[in-house]
């Protein structure tokens, strides 16, 4: 094919023509057909054909072209040291890249030399540093199916984090996607591929590869017997396809061309090479964990700012992290994204997280050491790999080396976690002394070019380095003795790589040159020679040059290899060291922003297992970090009180009080101190959000059918351990219709559902329905008229507000004057009760914002109905969207 994968057809016609190096480029192209085969050439990677092309646009590149007795082929290529970026670049784009290395010297070679596929670079099994996020992994998923089970498996290819679950629920695997999204999918026969994201690559893959005999037999290779590990079959398929998928990106499993629409096709028969870092397969059950769908993620704001992207301190992972290394940074990802139901696991890190706050000096110190501490996942992940290099040996050594101390900083400990993590930091002694005796200190990059190993470590290689520097020393100590000799004070010694070592002599002193003396060189001032023992000498050099750079090769693999077979301890002590990195910076966030400890409830199942939860003087942690005072608020909800109405006025705090009891609910269970002066609560088994929303205009959904989908998902999933945040329900349709649509959610999570839920709502008829209702409060934030200028004290209080202060809101928003004008003169014509009830039942003007439903009730089109409606339209409370949606409907109904 003439696009950028498969083979090209130029090619394909003649491959039997073609000359040898481009048979196997047509040859790779062919069998990595799913994606650009970057293929070596010297110091480049080059593409040819189509993919040449393709390349040449996305990257910005000159297209070249390459002639041969068979043809002219357009191409382009990348030097190979600086591929990462370009490589980066096709993986935006959307493609893979398959690396084809030369894996032979070019003069070792008598023909072609030889290439191969080394790694598939996909989206999801990226492992080059400078391509990953050092703070976050990234996963490349499995998903099966089988008799309505659905089975995830989840691999991090760079650390060999691999996880795996199923369930029934098919929303409840779209969550666990949506909690570690994935950035690339392969899926199993009759895997429902609705459930991976837009964003996420979705790779097909060999159906032979999700068969049971061979997923069982994958994984038992690595792991022992399956059935120990996981519940069900779909979890063996998809975790035994994802192994063969990550042996065949790696290079280390024979592919071969399929013709089926599943995609690449793995030979899973064929010998395979083991990917020793994957050490541990753990399964989890999703309701181990507060559940966080992908709405709540969003709305919460944990790792992504709702409005301004790339600002991390406004999410709340940019106010938890004081990590000092990556470890402990993706490990704090991972208790955010997965926060703890069991109220033991939780008290257990509260304790350490409390010790290490009250101790200052031991957190300092255990935080100094940190600092130092390198990458431990994915440097074992390299050097097991066998893609790490003599500088990665030593930061694994210089880590190594400051264990001792963070050992001695947690000694005498009392929190249980502590003393585990101080039980679990194995110095390692006997790789880092190996490393210490092998590796020099400052190793260069290259690993063929000598310079890495330790002198006194190997006799063979210290006899070749004292040949080579004996044979240099005589040459150098030979310029002196020839100027004596000859008396010509001008000749020198001297060497280049093309003529090696040589006596250099002017041309005026030309008679002085002893006939030994052979002519190697004639330059336009001067001679160079060569005498038989410089000769003898070089020869001696270089052959003790060569063979002791292969020697310290042979050396440098065979520690690599010894360093290698250590990965499970290493993996053991990064797990140890990033959990009190971890630790360590909740408690640092806990002790300089004045959090408390939270205390956990028991769920006391003899009282219908009722939630509890009691936030005293609670404060939002993300925007009290960016406001200089923060009014903190209560929240206090039990048996009694499960549901509070929330009334006020927009900008006045009600989606920010909710987002904060949310974030203090989520900060708790995830083992953190949280901000307030006092928190006690039962574990929570899901936060459910309805809190904005946009229209997905791409998808033909409008923000009321977003709302209510994500409504539907509440209502059906939610129980009474759920904690529910509703803001403004129904604003997106007529206003009779959302009033109707919030008071029947409202009773429905009252008296099906049982949950402790926030309602905050501008449809003022709600709140009377709280009276009506056994557990349910009226709350209100308040605001002041004060000269025509509206002030909030943010201060939330029982009862219901008195006024929506819309066109005050316009007004502080800086609305033209004559719209304002005309919406003091609407709102003057009475209250809102007094206008809804001119507007009769089937109609209901709340908060000064008019979704008229005349038109369509009672068939007219009057000109004049349409003008009122558009006068009468709050513009201070529409989106851009949503004024575009009603100009158009009113532009209709002038139309019909």
């Amino acid at each position: 094919m003439d696009a950028a994968l498969g083979p090209p057809s130029a090619m394909a016609e003649k491959r039997d023509e073609l000359t040898p190096m481009m048979a196997q480029y047509h040859d790779l192209c062919a069998t990595y057909d799913d994606a650009i085969v970057l293929f070596q050439v010297g110091d480049f990677y080059e593409t040819f054909c189509g993919a040449a092309e393709t390349t040449a646009r996305l990257l910005e590149l000159t297209l070249t072209s390459r002639e041969d007795s068979t043809g002219e082929y357009p191409m382009t290529g990348v030097p190979v040291d600086s591929a990462a970026s370009y490589i980066e670049s096709l993986l935006e784009a959307g493609f893979r890249v398959a690396i084809a290395d030369q894996i032979e010297e070019p003069g070792e070679s008598a023909g072609v030399v030889e290439r191969a596929v080394t790694r598939v670079i996909t989206p999801g099994t990226i492992t080059e540093d400078e391509l990953l996020s050092a703070d976050d992994n990234n996963f490349v998923a499995a998903l099966t199916a089988e008799n309505g089970r659905i089975g995830l498996a989840l691999l991090d290819v760079s650390t060999g984090d691999f996880l795996v679950t199923s369930a029934t629920n098919r929303n409840r695997i779209a969550d666990e996607i949506s909690r570690f999204r994935p950035t690339e999918i392969i899926l199993g026969p009759n895997a429902p591929s609705s459930l991976t994201p837009d964003a996420c690559m979705v790779t097909p893959f060999d159906e032979g590869a999700f068969a049971h005999e061979a997923a069982t037999d994958v994984l038992t290779s690595y792991f022992g017997s399956p059935e120990s590990l996981v519940s069900s079959d779909v979890e063996i398929r998809a975790c035994g396809a994802l192994l063969t998928y990550a042996e065949y990106v790696r290079g280390g499993v024979d592919v071969t061309e399929s013709d089926s629409a599943t995609g690449t096709e793995a030979d899973t028969g064929s010998e395979r090479t083991r990917l020793e870092y994957l050490t541990r397969l753990r399964r989890y059950d999703p309701q181990e964990y507060l559940l966080l769908d992908a709405v709540a993620v969003r709305s919460l704001e944990l790792f992504e700012p709702r409005t301004v992207r790339g600002q991390d301190e406004a999410t709340l992972i940019g106010v938890l992290d004081e990590t000092a290394s990556a470890l402990g940074g993706r490990r704090l990802r991972d208790w955010l994204r997965r926060p703890l139901l069991d109220a033991d696991r939780i008290e257990a890190r509260l304790e350490a997280v409390d010790e290490l706050t009250h101790d200052p000096r031991r957190r300092n110190t255990i935080q100094e050491s940190m600092r130092a501490v390198y990458d431990l996942e994915r440097l074992i992940g390299r050097i097991s790999r066998e893609r790490a290099n003599a500088r990665d040996l030593r930061s694994l050594h210089d880590t190594l080396a400051v264990v001792p101390d963070v050992r001695d900083a947690l000694e005498g400990v009392e929190a249980d976690r502590l003393q585990t993590i101080l039980e679990a930091l194995d110095p390692l002694e006997d790789v880092r002394e190996c490393i210490e005796r092998s590796i020099v200190a400052d190793p260069p990059h290259e690993i063929t070019e000598g310079g890495i190993i330790a002198d006194g470590y190997d006799d063979t290689l210290d006899e070749l380095r004292a040949t080579k520097r004996d044979g240099k020393q005589w040459i150098d100590d030979l310029e002196a003795r020839e100027r004596e000799r000859t008396g010509v004070s001008s000749l020198k010694v001297g060497h280049n790589s093309v003529h090696g070592y040589y006596i250099e002599v002017t041309n005026p002193n030309l008679d002085a040159v002893p006939e030994e003396y052979q002519r190697r060189q004639t330059l336009k001032r001067a001679e160079r020679f060569v005498t038989p023992d410089l000769k003898s000498r070089e020869d001696e050099i270089v052959g003790a040059t060569h063979r002791a750079d292969e020697r310290e090769y042979d050396l440098f693999c065979t520690v690599r290899e010894t360093v290698g077979s250590e990965v499970e301890r290493v993996q053991d002590l990064a797990d140890a060291l990033a959990a009190l990195d971890a630790l360590c910076s909740l408690a640092t966030v806990a002790a300089e922003r004045e959090y408390c400890k939270p205390t956990i409830l028991e769920r006391d199942r003899s009282n219908d297992g009722s939630s509890h939860l009691e936030i005293e003087a609670g404060r939002h942690p993300v925007v009290e970090r960016t406001q200089s005072s923060f009014v903190p608020n209560d929240a206090v909800f039990d048996s009694d009180t499960r549901l509070s109405i929330i009334t006020g006025p927009n900008m006045s705090g009600k989606s920010t009080y909710m987002r904060q009891v949310a974030q203090i609910t989520l900060l708790a269970q995830m083992g953190s101190f949280v901000p307030a002066e006092r928190v006690r609560l039962t574990p929570f088994d899901r936060i459910f959000t309805r809190v904005g929303a946009s229209d997905d205009i791409a998808g033909g959904r409008s923000t009321f059918m977003i709302e209510m989908e994500e409504l539907s998902t509440v209502l059906r999933e939610a129980d009474e351990q759920s904690l529910v945040l509703l803001d403004e329900v129904g604003r997106g349709t007529s206003t009779a219709d959302g009033l109707a649509i919030a008071q029947a959610i409202t009773e429905h999570i009252h008296d099906e559902i049982g949950a402790i839920a926030l309602f905050a709502t501008h449809h003022h008829p709600l709140t009377e329905l709280a009276s009506e209702l056994e557990a349910a409060e009226t709350f209100q934030f308040e605001a002041t008229d004060v000269d025509g200028e509206i002030e909030f004290n943010h201060s939330l209080k029982r009862g219901t507000a008195d006024g929506s202060y819309g066109v005050e809101v316009a007004t502080a928003a800086g609305v033209p004057e004559p719209v304002l004008e005309r919406s003091q003169e609407l709102a003057g014509t009475g209250t809102d009760n007094e206008r809804n009830e001119e507007a009769g039942d089937g109609e209901r003007l709340v908060d000064s914002q008019v979704v008229g439903t005349r038109m369509s009730s009672d068939g007219g089109d009057d000109p004049t109905d349409v003008a009122a409606e558009l006068r009468a339209l709050d513009l201070a409370h529409l989106t851009p969207v949503e004024a575009l949606t009603e100009l158009d409907r009113l532009k209709r109904l002038l139309e019909e």
